[in-house]
Formats: structure tokens, C-alpha cells, sequence
């Protein structure tokens, strides 16, 4: 025995001693294999795939009784079951809806597995459905709908009949294509059943791509897009100035009234500063003057007016129109 710990002792000190020599120089690094230092040792996609694939499949009759116990009861350990045993059937829808997302695989299989959680929430066992078959729709819905909420920066599906047409409406173009016809509006309207302007914004919402508006018109422009654009919406600054320019009027006007003699008055009442102003006539049977005398002293009042505001204000000849003063 003290032979074989003295010959096991020995061994290890030459082993030692070999380490200790391949890495004399201080500045000289081990070597490693690149399994050791990577920081993802398999694919992600794989990985997964290798988990779920320990989860067994179920039987119809196991399918029912956990969907019982998940209904009435409330099983969250008859719905983890559930869930992790159609696992695959997620990935093998995702699969089917790769070829047009053509992005991360990962991304619409959460999707789906949200969708399968909340089949297992709503699965009724009595039905005499198979789970598989009944989930298969909301992992379709829930995978269909993260597509077509992040396939551009804007949505191009909101209504029912555009989330059919996403993916139906190339497709039944080719179709009819290969059957000798011309895909026209009308017909497709009438194939997918849905209205033709349906295709048409569909077709062209398709075929477009988004384009930013903070985007240089021209590679060495610094001119963007938004700057070419028209708007009626006034800008802030232009509604401030505004507010502040009609509480002016307003105080300015009041002040201006009190120069008035009651007739003035009475007539930029009822005739200038009015929605619905009074006749020529009517004023002039009021006060026994003609209308040709009303239209002067009318006439008179806005001109005096226009004095006081360009005396009162001085940025008033700034402005081209004053709302009821032209």
C-alpha cells in the first residue's frame, strides 16, 4: 500500500513539474480550447429544441383529463402539462410563418407559446376536440398578429379583412396567375371576400416600403424629407402669437368703444362687430337716416379703428387681415 501512494505521489509531482515548465515565460498564456472560452456553446434555436423535445406527447385521454382539471380546478400543474407537451406543435407552426417573416425563429415561437398558454386557459374538454387541433388556432392568431405588428414602423393590417388579405392575397394572385387569369382587383375582391379597395391598399401597402421622413432627401443633401412637406396645422409658436394677439384686440377694442358716441355705437354693435348684423335699412329707419348715411359713418368707424390699432399696436400693420375689420 505504501508502494502504490508513493508511486501515485511521484506521478503527480511530474505532472507538476511538466505544467509548471510549458509556462516558464510569465507572459506566455495557456492555451485553451475554443469550447472552453465560448460564451454560447450551442445555438440557441437547438438548445431549445433539445429541451422541449424531453417533454413526452399525450395521449388524447390525458389531454382531456388535464384539460378538466385545468377547468374546473384550476390546475396550474395540469396547464404546465399541458403547455410543455405542445411545445413542438409551436415550433412547427412557427416554421410554417418563417418564410414570410424571415427573421428570428425565436421571436415567433414566444409568440406562439403565448398563444398555446392562452389555448390552455380556454380549451373546454367536453367539446370532443382535440387539444392540438384547438390550439393550433391561437397559436396561428398570436403569431399572425406579431408579424403584422412589427413587418413595418406602421401597421398594415388593423381590420379582419386586411389580416386575411396579408397573406392570402399573394398567393391567390399566383394562383390565378398560373390558372390562365388576370389577377384584377375585382376578381381577387371576389375570391377572398373582401372589397376591392381592401386589395388595392393591400397590394400597394405590400409593395411599398417605409421611408423616414428625418431621412436626407439625397445622400450629400442635409435637406429631410419632412421639410418638403406641406401642412396646414399651425405651429405652436403661431398659436401663442395668435391667443396673444386676439386678447389684444379684445382689450384694445373695449377701449376703443368708450371714444364712441351712442349712435357709433349702436352701429358697430349691430352692423361691424355682429355674427348677424342688422341691415343698412334697419339702422337707418332706427335713428330716420338714410342708408347711403349709415354706409359713411360705417365706413368712418372701421378707418377710425384702423387708427387706434396701428396708434395702440405697434406690430398691426404686420398682420394682413383682422378677423371682422376688412
Amino acid at each position: 500500500m505504501n508502494k502504490f501512494n508513493k508511486k501515485q505521489k511521484d506521478r503527480r509531482t511530474k505532472q507538476d513539474q511538466n505544467t509548471r515548465g510549458k509556462h516558464k515565460n510569465k507572459d506566455e498564456k495557456p492555451e485553451y480550447h475554443s469550447d472552453d472560452t465560448a460564451i454560447v456553446k450551442f445555438d440557441p434555436l437547438q438548445r431549445y429544441l433539445s429541451e422541449i423535445s424531453k417533454h413526452k406527447l399525450l395521449t388524447r385521454e390525458q389531454e382531456i383529463e388535464l384539460g378538466k382539471r385545468v377547468m374546473e380546478d384550476g390546475d396550474s400543474e395540469a396547464a404546465y402539462i399541458l403547455v410543455t407537451a405542445n411545445l413542438r406543435l409551436v415550433v412547427k407552426i412557427a416554421l410554417e410563418f418563417q418564410r414570410v417573416w424571415m427573421q428570428n425563429l425565436l421571436d415567433l415561437i414566444q409568440e406562439g407559446n403565448i398563444g398555446l398558454m392562452q389555448a390552455v386557459k380556454k380549451f373546454d374538454p367536453y367539446k370532443n376536440v382535440k387539444f392540438s387541433y384547438y390550439a393550433s388556432f391561437w397559436i396561428k392568431a398570436y403569431i399572425l398578429k406579431f408579424i403584422m405588428d412589427n413587418w413595418r414602423l406602421v401597421k398594415i393590417g388593423t381590420t379582419q379583412g386586411q389580416r386575411k388579405l396579408f397573406f392570402k392575397l399573394k398567393k391567390e394572385k399566383q394562383k390565378l396567375i398560373d390558372q390562365g387569369f388576370d389577377p384584377k382587383p375585382k376578381l381577387l375582391s371576389e375570391r377572398l371576400g373582401v372589397s376591392e379597395r381592401e386589395i388595392v391598399d393591400m397590394d400597394q401597402r405590400l409593395d411599398g416600403w417605409d421611408v423616414s421622413l428625418d431621412a436626407p432627401i439625397k445622400d450629400d443633401s442635409d435637406t429631410e424629407r419632412v421639410e418638403l412637406l406641406n401642412t396646414e396645422v399651425e405651429s405652436t409658436e403661431d398659436q401663442v402669437a395668435k391667443k396673444e394677439m386676439e386678447t389684444l384686440l379684445h382689450n384694445k377694442i373695449a377701449e376703443f368703444k368708450e371714444t364712441m358716441t351712442p349712435r357709433e355705437l349702436e352701429i358697430f354693435e349691430q352692423r361691424i362687430f355682429s355674427d348677424s348684423p342688422a341691415t343698412l335699412q334697419e339702422i337707418g329707419d332706427r335713428y330716420e337716416i338714410s342708408r347711403e348715411r349709415v354706409r359713411q359713418v360705417e365706413k368712418n368707424i372701421i378707418k377710425k379703428l384702423r387708427e387706434f390699432f396701428k396708434r395702440e399696436i405697434p406690430d398691426f400693420d404686420f398682420y394682413d387681415r383682422v378677423k371682422g375689420f376688412d
